[in-house]
């Protein structure tokens, strides 16, 4: 797509009216209850599916040497389209879907199998051309010859419509940056200043997204309610993002202040600040409990509108609520609930869980796929107290982890009833549940330790991927290296250390 057909298209987007919109949702909705109630939405079995995310960086071939070595790349879109990857945010981003499959033994088995394969084709195939796909939360070095701040804020004018250069020809990404929002989207996060006419900051992220099932969907507000319970432990698991692009700091801070006060898991930090900046209410959040079906579409229709774009209405059965499904494309919450399937027999309410960043290697990605699904079945099936933890302390327990990983103080419930804000004791107490959920639906316990040991791991040796970045900083530093030379050295190592375990190894052989 040109420029100015992009322009033309956000032009056309921006002319929807915003209340029309909203009526045609609230339409849908009433569809979508109306088919709930007749149990349209139900299901014989919980099913688990996966979105994954990656970055391109060049492997430098044709200009060895570790100054330029792995620097940010831009992946061409023939080149996504050979694949098999969606398009995401940057140019540089890729993502994968894996098949949703029924949660038990053959299912988690063929989602990871489906992983590796699609993966291990598309690293062949960006071979060649000079790049790799990493799995990471946050890119720190910037394409060869460019700042990230340029990279991140660099757009044009098209007749009064701002076009980020390095963001993909999506018409509602670029329709954002020009509706009513604010001038800027910025960042905020400790000791950092990036702030942009676009969405792009955004793409300085990337995630895993599982989606969890349930077989009958009134269950989801229960469902629901211990995934919001899951989202601190998990997350303080699996932080990977304790650094930005060094050009992105502000000028004049000590690296030791950035080590000292920096957060474990800025991914957070970005998709919030860059989004709540520039909208009149904080669309990306830690949603609220969800008591009723009836609430979980209703806060989708009521969600501040973004992009009010019209939507082609076919002879699927999604097409029925499609305006509602593409309102939900904005309804960003860390933990969403989703209504959709294209057809009668494949309708489904889930679950989309938000908050992971993608991390060093398959194994470990799945690791923490699988323990969140685990969790919602071994959880659920108990009755767990911890779904009568305080929602305020699920919240809170969120953006403990956030800032400060496995350091951060948990309150939970464990099953016997005791309260406690030892972070082991929860992230233990949830793992075994997680273990009695995965031996429920067919996994024996050869395959659960398989998936479950990699976290346990991190827990008996108080590391993440977050704390070993930050080691690789600190012994840097240690050594005399500048700050941006320990921030992207670290980065190369993580880079180096992946392309041998990405496929067959984890997190644990670093």
């Amino acid at each position: 797509m040109t420029e100015s057909s992009l322009a033309a298209a956000v032009r056309d987007v921006l002319a929807v009216d915003p209340e029309s919109y909203r009526t045609d949702a609230a339409t849908d909705a009433d569809f979508v209850l109306s088919e709930l109630s007749d149990g349209t939405f139900d299901n014989h079995q919980s099913i688990l599916g996966l979105e994954y995310e990656f970055y391109a960086v060049s492997e430098n071939r044709w200009n060895p040497g570790d100054d330029g070595a792995y620097g940010l790349a831009r992946v061409p879109r023939r080149l996504l389209e050979l694949i098999g990857f969606e398009k995401e945010l940057g140019l540089h981003n890729a993502e994968m879907t894996a098949t949703p499959q029924p949660f038990n033994a053959d299912g988690v088995r063929a989602i990871e199998s489906e992983v590796r394969s699609q993966l291990t084709a598309a690293l062949d195939c960006t071979a060649p051309e000079g790049l790799r796909l990493v799995s990471d939360g946050l890119w720190t070095i910037p394409p060869t010859g460019e700042t990230a701040r340029e990279y991140l804020t660099d757009s044009v004018d098209d007749d009064g419509v701002r076009i980020a250069t390095n963001m993909t020809d999506a018409v509602r990404y670029h329709a954002m940056a020009n509706g009513n929002l604010a001038d800027t989207f910025r960042v905020e996060a400790p000791h950092v200043d990036i702030a942009a006419e676009t969405l792009m900051p955004e793409s300085l992220i990337t995630s895993i997204q599982p989606h969890y099932q349930m077989q009958q969907a009134m269950d989801l507000p229960r469902c629901f309610t211990y995934a919001l319970r899951l989202a601190g432990p998990l997350l303080a698991l699996g932080v990977n993002a304790p650094f930005f692009p060094p050009d992105l700091y502000e000028e004049g801070v000590d690296p030791e202040t950035i080590l000292a006060e920096g957060w474990h898991e800025n991914r957070i930090a970005i998709f919030e600040s860059v989004l709540n900046t520039a909208t009149e209410t904080d669309k990306v959040a830690f949603p609220e409990d969800i008591d009723s079906l009836e609430t979980a579409i209703h806060r989708v229709v009521d969600d501040e509108v973004i992009v009010p774009m019209d939507v082609d209405r076919g002879d699927r059965f999604h097409d029925n609520f499609a305006t509602l499904r593409r309102k939900h494309g904005t309804f960003w919450r860390w933990v969403r609930p989703v209504f959709g399937g294209p057809s009668r027999s494949a309708a489904n309410a889930r679950i989309e869980f938000r908050p992971l960043p993608a991390q060093p290697t398959v194994r470990d990605s799945m690791a923490l796929t699988v323990a969140f699904a685990g969790a919602m079945e071994g959880l659920t099936r108990t009755e767990h107290p911890v779904g009568d933890l305080p929602w305020e302390a699920a919240r809170d327990n969120f953006y403990a982890a956030m800032h400060n990983g496995l350091e951060a103080d948990i309150e939970w419930i464990l099953a016997d009833g005791t309260e406690t804000t030892d972070s082991t004791a929860a992230i233990t107490d949830f793992l075994d549940h997680a273990a009695e959920g995965l031996r429920a639906v067919g996994l024996d316990d050869e395959a659960v330790d398989a998936y479950l040991q990699p976290l346990m791991w991190r827990v008996d040796n108080e590391l993440t991927p977050a704390g070993w970045k930050r080691e690789q900083v600190r012994q840097r530093l240690d050594e005399g290296a500048a700050f941006d030379e320990a921030i992207h050295g670290m980065q190369r190592e993580y880079i180096d250390k992946q392309s041998e375990t990405l496929i067959d190894g984890d997190f644990r052989e670093w």
